[in-house]
């Protein structure tokens, strides 16, 4: 399933080790963007008349001993283009990258002494003979020294691809998920609503995602609780839909989706207004809604709006107290309630959901929220990696009471899916912001390619994941990555 070779972390240390002609620098081409290498024939081209110029040699290795130590002290990918035998160099450069908590690894071109000097023949501009004589014999000596110098790995030149620490174990993962498959549910995420057509056009913007969502095979749909654009998407006078609205909406373009908000916020509406709104979702629906409330954060847009912002202590009492009653509206009755800030004369809630239960998803990774998950919520939202998830996973069984079920955990994250790692590489290109680091912004929206996701849900699963929910950061006008995302969810059904 994962034919795309050897994952390495972002950022890492690469240092090629051969003699000339060993194909290094070929294979560094190959294999990595041109900026993430450092070629110590490039540099003697820039301080001299040429590559071959080899009196600019010691100027060449002074600049690239420079720009490499400058790459690495900034947590840069960066590959290193040289002969890589001299020993001292490479202890330097594997200093440089413990002092910066990166990776190294080295690369050996244990290509025969025979091939060497076959393609050095062929080269327009060839190696001396007796200096490509003494290569051969230093390569010797320093392939023998390689593996007790403390690299992370001493790799063979193949495929190696340098990927999001969420992906170097993926290819493994994506290998169990197809020999051994197990189910995870998936749910999409609208966070923007700014495609490129413009307002006029959004509710049919909304209906095609919805269709194409469906028909891709997610399980659900979830759109965030705000008044405005937060600012980790985007700006405050972005277009930005209210959520209960356009799920009502959602609830008559689609006939399968489970319909929720990630996550409503308790300050935003009264509670019990929020259960009477729920409720009709569901019952127009056909019982496909789900209930995600959170403590709400963004004080910002309660300012705006003229709210209050409550202390984090007075909105975890009612957070809490809304956990406890929106269940008693939802049921039969008409009693009062009351709670340690909400009092309530009458439950009222008719039509009640078509859900014996409707689900209530709490967000939030804080050890006070899942604690009130595990009291009181079916599942708790959370954000990480595999082993955070875990914690998770084993922190919510640990305060669940024995007369319920630990709630079901679901995780978020944006999730940009390429066709495979070159389509990858133009997406992160094609939508990093200009002054960011391209490995930075590959990690923080997850840049894998079809097989890296499989693997990268299958290790959440194993973590004990019961849904992975994503937001697509190329979704726009162009909903093929929609499509793509389909190829992902069909491995685990």
């Amino acid at each position: 399933m994962n034919g795309e070779g050897r994952s390495l972390p972002a950022p890492c240390v690469v240092v090629l080790v051969g003699p000339g002609a060993a194909g290094k620098s070929t294979w560094a081409a190959e294999t990595f963007a041109g900026d993430l290498i450092v070629s110590s024939d490039r540099l003697r081209a820039l301080v001299g008349a040429g590559e071959d110029d080899l009196a600019a040699s010691a100027d060449a290795f002074k600049l690239l001993e420079e720009i490499v130590r400058q790459r690495i002290d900034r947590r840069l990918t960066t590959v290193i283009d040289t002969l890589g035998l001299d020993r001292e160099r490479r202890r330097n450069w594997l200093a440089l990258a413990r002092e910066q908590g990166v990776p190294c690894v080295a690369v050996a071109f244990d290509t025969p002494a025979a091939e060497c000097r076959r393609r050095n023949r062929e080269r327009a501009k060839r190696i001396p003979a007796d200096v490509l004589t003494g290569q051969l014999k230093a390569w010797a000596a320093v392939k023998r020294e390689l593996p007790d110098e403390g690299y992370d790995d001493i790799l063979t030149p193949g495929a190696i691809r340098v990927v999001p620490q969420a992906f170097v174990e993926a290819g493994q993962a994506a290998r169990r998920q197809e020999k051994d498959p197990t189910r995870l549910t998936f749910g999409l995420q609208l966070s923007s609503y700014t495609h490129k057509a413009g307002r006029t056009t959004t509710g049919e913007w909304v209906r095609e995602v919805a269709r194409r969502a469906e028909a891709a095979g997610f399980d659900s749909i979830y759109v965030m609780d705000h008044f405005r654009q937060i600012p980790q998407v985007g700006r405050a006078w972005e277009d930005f839909l209210e959520s209960w609205t356009t799920l009502a909406y959602l609830a008559a373009c689609t006939e399968r989706l489970r319909l929720g908000t990630l996550v409503t916020g308790i300050t935003y509406r009264n509670v019990a207004h929020l259960g009477k709104i729920a409720a009709t979702l569901d019952v127009l629906s056909g019982g496909r809604a789900i209930c995600g409330v959170g403590l709400a954060w963004f004080e910002q847009e309660h300012k705006a709006y003229g709210w209050d912002f409550p202390s984090v202590s007075d909105r975890y009492a009612l957070l809490e107290d809304a956990l406890q009653l929106l269940p008693v509206l939802w049921g039969p009755g008409n009693k009062p309630w009351r709670g340690k800030v909400l009092d309530i004369p009458e439950t009222a809630c008719y039509p009640r959901p078509l859900q014996d239960s409707l689900p209530i998803l709490l967000g939030g990774s804080g050890k006070r929220t899942l604690r009130l998950a595990a009291r009181y919520a079916d599942a708790a939202n959370v954000f990480g990696d595999a082993t955070k998830v875990r914690q998770y996973a084993d922190y919510l069984a640990a305060h669940t009471k024995p007369d319920r079920e630990p709630p079901r955990l679901t995780h978020l994250s944006t999730t940009l899916i390429g066709k495979d790692h070159h389509h990858v590489t133009a997406l992160v290109d094609q939508l990093r912001p200009r002054n960011q680091d391209p490995a930075k912004y590959a990690a923080a929206v997850n840049a894998g390619s079809i097989p890296d996701q499989i693997g990268r849900f299958r290790e959440l699963a194993e973590a004990g994941a019961t849904e992975g929910i994503f937001s697509l950061p190329n979704l726009d006008d162009d909903l093929t990555p929609l499509e793509t995302a389909g190829e992902v969810i069909a491995a685990f059904r």
